[in-house]
């Protein structure tokens, strides 16, 4: 078997509100609680499992997802009609915008934790050869 990730603990103020706020926001479909974990589950069968923890054990995370033009196009949407405040690049000196990296779209944005989530059309370094 090839190593795979399959789950990652998402440290949240409340595991609902977090999960439910990804999961709306890209399509995805909020899973069962079990134990202390809201899970929504990724295409490619990865989890992340969002828990709660007191808000001073938050150390705000960077997580990327690569995602289809259709589904950038949707989730900025709803991120531009929520309000969200969001950057082009990862220092946030350029808001209210998105990039245009190698060939595809980028943004970046905090979910209801603090956590820096990232959204991009294609991986850096640009599309890969066929």
């Amino acid at each position: 078997m090839a190593v795979q990730l399959n789950h990652t603990i998402v440290h949240a103020r409340d595991n609902r509100e977090s999960a439910v706020f990804f999961a709306d926001l890209l399509g995805l479909v909020v899973g069962t609680e079990w134990g202390p974990f809201v899970a929504v589950e990724l295409d490619n069968g990865v989890t992340l499992d969002f828990a709660t923890v007191p808000e001073a054990d938050i150390a705000p995370q960077h997580y990327a997802f690569l995602v289809s033009e259709k589904e950038f196009d949707a989730a900025y949407e709803k991120i531009t009609a929520r309000g969200t405040e969001h950057w082009a690049d990862p220092h946030g000196k350029q808001p209210g915008a998105i990039n245009r990296n190698d060939g595809g779209k980028g943004v970046y944005f905090t979910d209801p934790a603090g956590h820096f989530m990232e959204l991009i059309t294609v991986p850096y370094g640009g599309r890969p050869q066929r």
